[in-house]
């Protein structure tokens, strides 16, 4: 099990924002720093070292999503990956997106300047089939895009992408922000996948992952120093293979060996204890809270609180037990790793009283 220093103090139930830092993490973080404090960011040695360190981490990440390291590029967030296969998509007026009513802004915000329009379905709170209806209800023949998370922020709930694909066939943009590194994914079908390397991966800020099933039927539209085999006098440039003709610019070299690291420390029963966890909070929030969460999903779990929902999580801050509330919707919500234990989720329970 990896080292995290903070759950000697207090009990980490956020990682649906950000992940707990294991020390192994940083402690690759402060080598590398150090290596860069002392030799300078210059010579042959170094970019060797960023060129591999960069491709150490997208073999892991392919790891991580069931495929190979062809098709990941490597990026800053999620949003970042939303934007990159938005932009290259290249939609006109008359295009429509389909996207639900419980998606991050992470999402809806690069949906909003993508020039198409957006059309909203009507599944939170509602099971799969349910979700799986108003999705096809919100297709017409001027869809050109599914774009939707594979577990929803809000409520926890796993959407169903897989079924959504296969009765369309159209396009599918997933934001992966709360499943990747949380429950065991798959890329199938699927054409675009994100990933945030500071979510449940317990990344350093800034990194993260697209997975692009084809990448040469996606233009690159935002292209970085990585996009380019060559490239002439006036810019014209010949992309690389790959979806490594979308990673993002510069990412600090410490930031890459610490998600290197934290890709490597994960328990090979991670996903199990982290389901284990989010069921049995499920189950002691249920003898005394509305849960809003049903059996079954993914490690979010989310609550109607008594009282002020910002208030409920201020107050449980001061006792050390960190969780979130959901803005505009007078709930809270509970993120389960394994690196989480029953007794933080009574801690959690006593503080709630």
């Amino acid at each position: 099990m990896p080292s995290f220093p903070v759950l000697e103090r207090v009990a980490y139930l956020n990682a649906g924002t950000f992940g707990p830092l294991a020390r192994e993490t940083i402690d690759a973080v402060n080598a590398q720093t150090a290596l860069e404090l002392e030799h300078g960011r210059s010579g042959k040695p170094y970019f060797d070292n960023l060129i591999d360190t960069r491709a150490r981490v997208r073999d892991l990440l392919a790891v991580f999503l069931g495929t190979t390291s062809d098709h990941i590029a490597v990026t800053a967030s999620t949003t970042t990956g939303c934007q990159i296969v938005l932009s290259g998509l290249r939609f006109d007026p008359d295009d429509e997106i389909v996207t639900t009513d419980e998606e991050h802004f992470g999402l809806l915000g690069p949906l909003q300047a993508s020039g198409a329009r957006v059309r909203v379905a009507a599944t939170c709170r509602r099971s799969q089939d349910e979700a799986l209806d108003a999705l096809l209800s919100a297709v017409g023949p001027k869809t050109r895009l599914l774009a939707l998370s594979h577990v929803s922020w809000v409520t926890g709930n796993v959407l169903p992408i897989d079924a959504l694909k296969a009765e369309t066939g159209l396009p599918l943009l997933v934001d992966g922000a709360q499943s990747a590194g949380a429950i065991p994914v798959a890329m199938g079908e699927i054409d675009y996948y994100t990933v945030s390397g500071q979510k449940w991966l317990c990344g350093p800020d800034a990194t993260g992952a697209l997975y692009v099933r084809d990448p040469d039927s996606l233009t690159v539209s935002l292209p970085t120093y990585w996009s380019r085999e060559s490239h002439g006098p006036d810019g014209a440039f010949e992309p690389v293979s790959g979806a490594r003709r979308f990673d993002t610019g510069p990412i600090p070299v410490p930031s890459l060996a610490g998600l290197e690291t934290a890709l490597t420390i994960v328990p090979p029963t991670g996903f199990e204890q982290a389901r284990a966890m989010a069921e049995r909070c499920r189950e002691l929030l249920s003898e005394r809270f509305e849960v809003l969460t049903p059996p079954a999903q993914a490690t979010l779990v989310t609550f109607v609180p008594d009282g002020d929902s910002t208030e409920t999580v201020a107050r449980l801050f001061e006792a050390n037990v960190v969780v979130r509330d959901i803005p505009g919707t007078g709930w809270v919500r509970v993120s389960c790793g394994f690196w989480n234990t029953e007794e933080h989720l009574e801690r959690l329970l006593a503080a709630l009283a």
